[in-house]
This record gives structure tokens, C-alpha cells and sequence, in this order.
């Protein structure tokens, strides 16, 4: 009898854990405001293997090629893969030229899709040409299209008596001794089968140096999934316009904080009220009420004009070095954040002064005058 009470405790208490990690769940769960936000880019998404292609190109022209003779069919198996099989495929293929921090390169530039511009340049540059309709792959040589190989050998001949084409910085050009030859630009995608065959008889044609074999990458089916980016420095601002109820009393209290802490500051429109209170002790409390007047009067924004701005930098560098080692910082940090006020501030000083000068001068000629 005492097993089965046990036993019936034991349920019991699990019961309960249970129900109370639950609720505790889908507390959490309500409580959660997180937002998730997805940055698109304006062209379809581009293969991972023409990416890894453009890393390698990164590296060397001689590692592309290398890797491109390695993967010349390698899309074939995208069809029957899943996407993170296919991801990894890429990987080992790209490891066989790389050693372990460029694949964890790779792995980054994948994650980031560092390489699908460069992709979507070359597409942009093939829709240019344009392409000729219902071709998987097409070549242009010297102004002349065809997407047929047996077709060729036929614009070879008279190639050299056309406009050579201009050629990109980023172009993958096959290696070769030889740059006054006929240019030959193909326009594929890698590791399918239509490249694999353009490809095997380009190869062989720039390999005997009779011509110059330029490949530019081009998806005639481009994705129909959008090309999502990481970040990008893209900022997602929300604002609440949910209406709080706030306790009058509680916000007065910090409103009164807030100004009892800037009347800690010594320096206010070029007076001292350190100093000030020290000497006029008897008059703390007018002193303290006169600098609250002089720090609201500061927060108003006025424009200032153009001989207003002048030399502003020079005054806020010289009170910065003027100011004491340990005060320096504290007040590059108030300047910069309040420069505007500042600004404002600084000029009014010094208009005083120079109001307070010529008044002096004029006290004095008159004096002067007075005496002859």
C-alpha cells in the first residue's frame, strides 16, 4: 500500500511541474515583442556554387579554373539533393583547393552572400548582350551570338575582322600565353551539362592558343526565391505610440532631480556659481534660482548665423585643453552632444566681452577728453 501512495505522490508532483513549466512557457512566450525583420534584395537569389566559383576567383584565377574543372556537372545533383547536402557537396569540392580557415572563409561569405552581387552583375551584363531566346548557354564572338557549337568555328573566321569586345576587370579569362586572339565570351551556368559541353571545346581551343576564353556566369532560369541579405548596416526603428498612464507626482520628482542635477554644474553662460556661492553665501538661493533661469534659457534653439559659426571649433578645442585633466572629458563629451547650445552660448560670451571692451575704451577716451 505504501509503494502505490509513493507512486501516486511522485505523479502528482510531476503533474504539477509540469503544468507549472507550462505556464511559465507560455508566460514567457506572451511576454516576448521581439521583431524579426528580413532584408531582400532586388534580383532572385543566386546559386551557392557560382558564389564558391567567384571566392575562389578571390584567391587565384588558377584555383577557379581548377575548381571549375571539378564541379563542370555538379548542379545535376541539386535535383535529387536536399539544399544542405548540396551546401555541403560545394564545401567538399571547394576543399579539395582550400585548407581549413578559407573554407571557414567560405562558410562566412556563404552565410553573408558576400559573392551574389558579383553573380547578379554578370547576369545584368548577359541581358545586355542580349541573349538569344530558349538557350541554356550562348557565346558571343566579336558581336556575333549563337547558342549552337557546331556554329563556332564559322564566326571564328571572320572574327578578326570585327569590333573586339571590351573586357571587365572581374572577367574569367582561361590561362593562356597568348591576348591578341579571337575573344571568345560564354555566357553559362556553372555544372550544368549545356556548360560542361561549350566548355570541354573552348578549353581545348584556348589550350592550342586560337583563342581567348572569357566565361561570364548566366542563370537562364534565375530562382523564383528572393535574395535575403545579412544586415547590410540596415537599422529597423519602432516606435510605441501605446499611451502609458504615469503618476503626476512621480514625474514631477524626476523632473525636479533632472534640474537639481544640472545646477551641479560650476559653469553656466560664463558664470561661476562655484565660486559665487562660495563668496555669497547669504545669497545661495537667489544665485541657485538665477542658474536654473540661465539652463532652461539655454535649451532654446535658435539658428545661428554664418559670421556666428566661424571659428567655432577653435573655441570648443581651447576651453577643452583649457578645462582641467580630469574635467576635459566630461566636457568634450557635453560640447559634442549639445553643440548646437553651445554654440549659441559661446557666441553670446563673446559679444558680451566685446561689448564690455568698446565700453571701456569709450569710458576711457571720454575720461580722457574730459582731462584735455
Amino acid at each position: 500500500m505504501a509503494p502505490a501512495k509513493a507512486t501516486n505522490v511522485v505523479r502528482l508532483l510531476l503533474g504539477s511541474t509540469a503544468l507549472w513549466l507550462s505556464q511559465l512557457g507560455s508566460g514567457t512566450v506572451a511576454a516576448s515583442k521581439s521583431v524579426t525583420a528580413h532584408l531582400a534584395a532586388k534580383w532572385p537569389e543566386t546559386p551557392l556554387l557560382l558564389e564558391a566559383s567567384e571566392f575562389m576567383a578571390e584567391e587565384s584565377n588558377e584555383k577557379f579554373w581548377q575548381f571549375l574543372e571539378t564541379v563542370q556537372e555538379l548542379a545535376i545533383y541539386k535535383q535529387t539533393e536536399s539544399d544542405y547536402s548540396y551546401y555541403n557537396l560545394i564545401l567538399k569540392k571547394a576543399g579539395q583547393f582550400l585548407d581549413n580557415l578559407h573554407i571557414n572563409l567560405l562558410k562566412f561569405a556563404f552565410s553573408i552572400r558576400a559573392y551574389s552581387p558579383a553573380i547578379q552583375m554578370f547576369q545584368q551584363i548577359a541581358a545586355d548582350e542580349p541573349p538569344p531566346d530558349g538557350c541554356n548557354a550562348f557565346v558571343v564572338i566579336h558581336k556575333k551570338h549563337t547558342c549552337k557549337i557546331n556554329e563556332i568555328k564559322k564566326l571564328l573566321k571572320k572574327a578578326a575582322s570585327r569590333t573586339r569586345p571590351y573586357l571587365f576587370k572581374g572577367d574569367h579569362k582561361f590561362p593562356t600565353n597568348k591576348e591578341n586572339l579571337p575573344v571568345v565570351i560564354l555566357y553559362a551556368e556553372m555544372g550544368t551539362r549545356t556548360f560542361s559541353a561549350f566548355h570541354k571545346v573552348l578549353s581545348e581551343k584556348a589550350q592550342n592558343e586560337e583563342i581567348l576564353y572569357v566565361l561570364r556566369h548566366y542563370i537562364q532560369k534565375p530562382s523564383s526565391r528572393k535574395m535575403y541579405l545579412s544586415g547590410y548596416g540596415v537599422e529597423l526603428a519602432i516606435k510605441s505610440t501605446e499611451y502609458k498612464a504615469l503618476d503626476d507626482t512621480q514625474v514631477k520628482t524626476v523632473t525636479n532631480t533632472t534640474v537639481e542635477d544640472e545646477t551641479e554644474t560650476n559653469e553656466v553662460q560664463g558664470f561661476l556659481f562655484g565660486k559665487l556661492k562660495e563668496i555669497y553665501s547669504d545669497l545661495r538661493d537667489n544665485l541657485t534660482a538665477f542658474q536654473k533661469y540661465l539652463i532652461e534659457s539655454n535649451k532654446q534653439m535658435t539658428p545661428l548665423k554664418v559670421w556666428e559659426l566661424q571659428d567655432l571649433s577653435f573655441q570648443a578645442a581651447s576651453q577643452i585643453m583649457s578645462a582641467p585633466v580630469y574635467d576635459a572629458i566630461k566636457l568634450m563629451k557635453d560640447i559634442s552632444q549639445n553643440f548646437p547650445i553651445k554654440a549659441r552660448l559661446r557666441m553670446n560670451i563673446l559679444i558680451c566681452l566685446f561689448q564690455s571692451t568698446l565700453n571701456v575704451k569709450n569710458l576711457r577716451s571720454r575720461h580722457l577728453y574730459n582731462k584735455t
